[in-house]
């Protein structure tokens, strides 16, 4: 899998690629800012819980190269600014915060001046990115387990290469089983309002030359139905103490869908998308995006003008659907627990 949507720049910047502009086109974009990182994970210019935290790790450490010669308190002070800025930029996936309190604690556990606590930062980016990278694998090792060749599998949004430091989360498994030779088929849905599905997940899999098929959001009730869809494999952008997990709206339904008609559902995820600090899924904070992202496609309206929508980015899945957590530390099942 040669997609790669993050990278340094050679002036030091964070260099993405622009994920609002797939499948048209492949553009590549140099953050120099914090304030440019959080407007990039703002607007989905980069998305996906494990993507944003190194996002938002290496945003940091862009935004503090020209403060190196500050005296430390002023370096540190400038440093929680950012952080804060950047914290903010999304709510729900927990990976943003997760990595940076990894890295303010990197800053205040490291002596010396500002240059050495900079470059302490750099390496704590770097080592949140390739320990991503690394869990990818673990997961797509431990998911090759749920997939029997032949098998047809139903993901949801895009948890690839796109999402993460390395070869995603829900879709590690599809790399790995496919590279192993095994035959399989993705079942991708357009994943409405932004189609992500249709336009991330779709060319990620049709660029590794994995069989897919799109379908609409409403199409995989009649698949399940049909006994087309052997298991549903989807990703995680907050996973609470008790197994209940917030992921891309429409995966709650899927759920409901999977339960009904006996097939498994699993959700892959890091370990570092557990919060278990939240007891359960009431607790997550959803995401309101804005209403024109539902009542507009690709700049041309679909709704009438001045149309009420209503928008959350995710929805919460209880743990009584869920088969198993896929995770870098292996495959939990119920009862479900943060320990």
């Amino acid at each position: 899998m040669s997609v790669q949507a993050i990278a340094w720049a050679p002036s030091g910047a964070v260099r993405i690629i622009d994920q609002r502009a797939l499948p048209e086109a492949e553009i590549t974009r140099d953050l120099e800012s914090a304030e440019a990182v959080a407007e990039a994970i703002r607007t989905l210019q980069v998305r996906g819980a494990p993507l944003i935290g190194i996002a938002a790790a290496m945003g940091l450490v862009a935004a503090l190269r020209e403060h190196r010669t500050a005296p430390r308190a002023a370096f540190l002070a400038r440093a929680a600014q950012v952080s804060d800025l950047l914290a903010n930029a999304r709510p729900t996936a927990v990976n943003l915060r997760w990595a940076l309190h990894r890295m303010a604690g990197a800053a205040q556990a490291t002596p010396g001046d500002s240059a050495g606590v900079w470059e302490r930062l750099h390496a704590e980016a770097m080592a949140i990115w390739e320990e991503d990278r690394v869990m990818c694998r673990r997961i797509g090792e431990h998911g090759l387990t749920i997939l029997a060749d032949g098998s047809n599998v139903l993901t949801h949004c895009n948890t690839g290469a796109l999402a993460t430091g390395g070869i995603g989360t829900a879709l590690a498994p599809l790399y790995l089983a496919h590279e192993q030779g095994r035959r399989l088929h993705v079942f991708v849905d357009e994943t409405r309002p932004l189609l992500q599905g249709a336009r991330l997940t779709v060319w990620e899999l049709m660029h590794a030359g994995i069989p897919c098929t799109l379908i609409t959001d409403a199409a995989a009730a009649t698949l399940m139905r049909q006994a087309k869809v052997d298991v549903v494999l989807v990703g995680a952008d907050r996973i609470c103490a008790n197994g209940d997990f917030a992921n891309k709206i429409g995966t709650y339904g899927l759920a409901v869908l999977a339960r009904h008609h006996g097939v498994p559902f699993y959700c892959a995820a890091p370990w570092s998308t557990v919060d278990s600090s939240l007891p359960e899924g009431d607790l997550i904070p959803i995401e309101q995006r804005s209403p024109g992202e539902v009542t507009v496609i690709a700049g041309r309206p679909i709704a009438p003008d001045g149309a009420a929508a209503l928008n959350p980015a995710f929805d919460v899945t209880p743990a009584r659907y869920v088969t198993g957590f896929i995770t870098d530390r292996g495959i939990l099942q119920p009862p479900f627990s943060s320990e």
